[in-house]
């Protein structure tokens, strides 16, 4: 594959960047198909993604359809059918400048306006298309044998709410059709597995933009889920010797700014409300309450370490194009806990937090994840609390602890918390892209922002370290990657509806209320469904919709022989005594099985 550098020199692409280049040149022949549909079309960044490529385009008042997506694809085809040569020219700043006016690209002039004085100002034209970009590029246009147009979304002017609103329009490119009907394959499954869809279906949650958007709110159903991780982790953390507190969804804003959540944070926040005289916020994240819990007494060297948990409601103000169900909304609930330890106790409690979410991913069969060391970019400034001796000296503590404990991690510079390095456990669910589910974070800089103190062996007052750790990471989080994994098909103990007990007819329904009767007497989250409807009807529905584990179909046969005909979500049947079954059922549920 023949590219194109600015410099005007063809060579052939390298294998790593191919994929790179095909998309960064569809993103400028979907710019050139836009210009011809809506001349008046003014163009901010068009860049290739790690998926895809798009380009942020201010289109005045008008608002595209998905008619007009296609009207674009088709366009672009066009183009590559045309088989226009890309060429590229540099010219100096003022010449460059006074070509974007010309051309009525006020989004490129300021772009220029923000470059280094020597920059060089390159440009690559196809047709009657210019576009201001450093390359390279494709040759032709009809080397781009594979594209699609996906999506429109919104985006800020240089990601700042400040500025106005661009229509984003997102698309893919790769090598061959082969290779886009694979993705698009691929899309169909991640579809099939929205936790969104699915969710919707089993009605465990729900989402009203009265209530206001990103705000889920869980269905009984949801919320069994939701109850059931709760009472696991926190069964987990007190076999730990955790100690579980309750914290207000509030807190002053002199809160956040002691923490120095306000300086590195607060474009996160939701805005503060004045009350009385006091500004308050709510809560993105509870160390600041954890640190005054802390600072409550006076604690002893003998006393640590300390571990406090706690399921925490939390508020984040997302970009509304970042919402996604209950993986990504504005307010989730923390699997969070804050270990107070002396310098001597962080390997051991960073051993044994590492075991405690390693032993949660043997019991939930996640296997696909990988360790992650995020540190800070040493020149970000803004981002990250400012004291080089404090960074140098967490990193280089954490680092040695994962090396010692024999953990296998990469380096990630710049995805530290504002306050300290951390273990991210990165999970790659079923379809997309992988993301952090549990984190480990040490911290040397919030204990001293809080002054907070324990007594050592010699009678000193030192400062502890902090342990900010999520096993779970949110419930919310955490049930949507279950949900896309397991298709709903929840396990027996985390299922909401555990068994359905379906008559035949109504003559039976006095047997099927008996079988019903006795399951919930074991406990069991048991539904009758004594609705006048077809039998293979209430088996599809309680399959495919409500995928539950167990479905009980009760007739003559089984009413006269005093059993059950098993029916599990694979459509498997069997007929057993009820206590058979039951017991198999409370080995599941114990054991945390099927």
């Amino acid at each position: 594959m023949k590219i194109i550098y600015r410099d005007g020199t063809v060579a052939d692409c390298p294998k790593e960047e191919e994929l790179h280049v095909l998309r960064h040149t569809a993103a400028h022949v979907m710019a050139q198909a836009i210009k011809r549909l809506h001349p008046q079309a003014d163009f901010a960044y068009g860049p290739a993604t790690e998926n895809g490529f798009y380009y942020d385009v201010d289109l005045g008042e008008e608002k595209l359809s998905d008619e007009d997506l296609l009207a674009i694809e088709k366009e672009m085809k066009k183009i590559v059918r045309e088989n226009l040569a890309v060429k590229p020219f540099i010219l100096p700043r003022d010449e460059a400048i006074a070509l974007m006016e010309e051309r009525g690209e006020k989004y490129k002039v300021e772009h220029i306006g923000d470059l280094d004085a020597d920059s060089i100002i390159s440009f690559y034209q196809q047709g009657e298309y210019i576009d201001m970009c450093v390359g390279p590029h494709l040759t032709y246009t009809k080397t781009l044998k594979a594209f699609k147009i996906t999506q429109l979304s919104g985006a800020y002017w240089k990601n700042n709410k400040e500025n106005k609103m661009l229509t984003r329009i997102n698309g893919v490119a790769f090598h061959n059709q082969a290779e886009l009907d694979a993705w698009e394959k691929q899309q169909e499954e991640a579809r099939a597995r929205d936790h969104r869809k699915i969710g919707r279906e089993m009605g465990l949650f729900m989402t009203d933009d009265l209530v206001g958007r990103g705000l889920p709110m869980f269905l009984p159903k949801g919320y069994v889920v939701w109850q059931e991780l709760e009472n696991y982790i926190k069964e987990k953390e007190r076999a730990l010797n955790y100690q579980h507190v309750m914290t207000p969804c509030v807190g002053t804003v002199n809160l956040y700014k002691t923490s120095g959540h306000w300086d590195h944070y607060k474009e996160n926040m939701f805005p503060a409300m004045e009350v009385e005289g006091e500004s308050f916020v709510l809560r993105p994240m509870n160390c600041p309450h954890h640190m005054m819990i802390y600072a409550n007494r006076p604690h002893s060297y003998r006393q640590l370490p300390i571990r406090i948990g706690e399921i925490a409601h939390d508020f984040r103000f997302e970009s509304s194009g970042t919402l996604k169900g209950i993986e990504r909304g504005r307010h989730f609930c923390q699997n969070d806990a804050h270990l107070f330890v002396t310098p001597e106790q962080i390997k051991d409690e960073v051993a044994t937090v590492c075991d405690l979410i390693f032993d949660v991913y043997k019991d939930f069969n996640i296997t696909d994840y990988r360790c992650v060391l995020s540190l800070r970019d040493p020149a970000d400034k803004k981002k990250y609390h400012d004291d080089d001796e404090m960074w140098n000296k967490a990193e280089t503590a954490l680092r040695e602890v994962l090396t010692d404990l024999g953990i296998q991690f990469t380096e990630e510079i710049g995805e530290a918390a504002f306050y300290g390095p951390k273990l991210d456990v990165n999970v790659k669910p079923a379809v997309g892209a992988e993301y952090t589910l549990s984190t480990c974070q040490l911290d040397f800089c919030l204990p001293a922002k809080f002054e907070l103190t324990y007594v050592d062996t010699d009678g000193a007052e030192k400062t502890p370290v902090v342990i900010h750790r999520a096993i779970l990471g949110s419930l919310d989080r955490f049930m949507a990657y279950l949900i896309e994994e397991t298709k709903g098909r929840f396990p027996t103990w985390l299922a909401p509806t555990q068994v359905k007990v379906l008559p035949v007819s109504e003559k039976y329904l006095d047997y099927a209320r008996s079988v019903s009767d006795r399951l919930k007497a074991e406990g069991f989250r048991v539904v009758l469904d004594d609705r006048n409807e077809k039998v293979g009807y209430k088996i599809r529905e309680a399959q495919q919709v409500d995928r539950v584990p167990y479905m009980l179909v009760l007739g003559a046969k089984e009413e006269e022989a005093g059993n059950i005909n098993i029916r599990d979500r694979r459509g498997e049947t069997s007929v057993a005594d009820l206590e058979e079954f039951i017991q198999r059922v409370h080995t599941e549920i114990r054991e945390r099985t099927n």
